[in-house]
């Protein structure tokens, strides 16, 4: 898009409503990313919106959007959603965390986030180390099924009765659940 679209877009938002707002800021190859002039003219103009939900996938990138929106007249909060590097993504300054898995490991996910809170890297290292096995099970190739993944997790967890997949995906195959089965039990969370 054009960025006077996107601004355009967000003044018709915000002359509706006074809510705050959380950007989700994609991959710059999904063109559906905002660029980044675009990002501070936006955080700049709209003061509700009060955080970006960082999926950039590159970590210089996601660096200098923690660096600059957090250094802004008024503060910008960038979350992470990089469930891949949240350990590494906290240490930078992140102001939380916005992720997909967290639909079943928010738990940990706080832990993870008070630990380096208190500036605790041992404990962050442990938590991170408990973690890897769910972004291992959730982000693994294809893609398309991360949540199907997640779905299957929350049932194998009795935190939801069954996992209902809508077409056009579809139901992951036996081996996919022993394999998610596995990786729930190596983070800690099935006996």
């Amino acid at each position: 898009m054009r960025p006077e679209m996107i601004l355009e877009h967000f003044r018709r938002i915000t002359d509706q409503s006074d809510l705050p707002i959380i950007l989700f800021q994609y991959p710059p190859v999904s063109a559906i990313s905002y660029p980044f002039e675009t990002l501070l003219k936006l955080c700049d103009k709209f003061p509700t919106i009060k955080a970006i939900k960082d999926w950039c996938g590159d970590p210089a990138e996601h660096e200098r959007n923690v660096r600059v929106l957090s250094a802004l007249p008024r503060t910008v909060n960038v979350l992470t959603t990089h469930s891949m590097w949240l350990l590494s993504s906290l240490v930078l300054g992140c102001q939380g965390i916005l992720s997909g898995a967290g639909s079943v490991i928010a738990a940990l996910q706080v832990e993870l986030f008070r630990a380096v809170q208190r500036n605790d890297l041992g404990e962050a290292r442990r938590l991170s180390d408990r973690i890897y096995p769910t972004v291992r099970a959730f982000y693994a190739p294809p893609l398309v099924d991360m949540h199907n993944r997640m779905k299957e997790a929350l049932v194998l967890l009795g935190k939801l009765e069954s996992a209902y997949v809508r077409p056009p995906l579809m139901k992951l195959p036996p081996d996919e659940l022993k394999r998610v089965k596995a990786l729930l039990e190596e983070a800690g969370l099935l006996a």
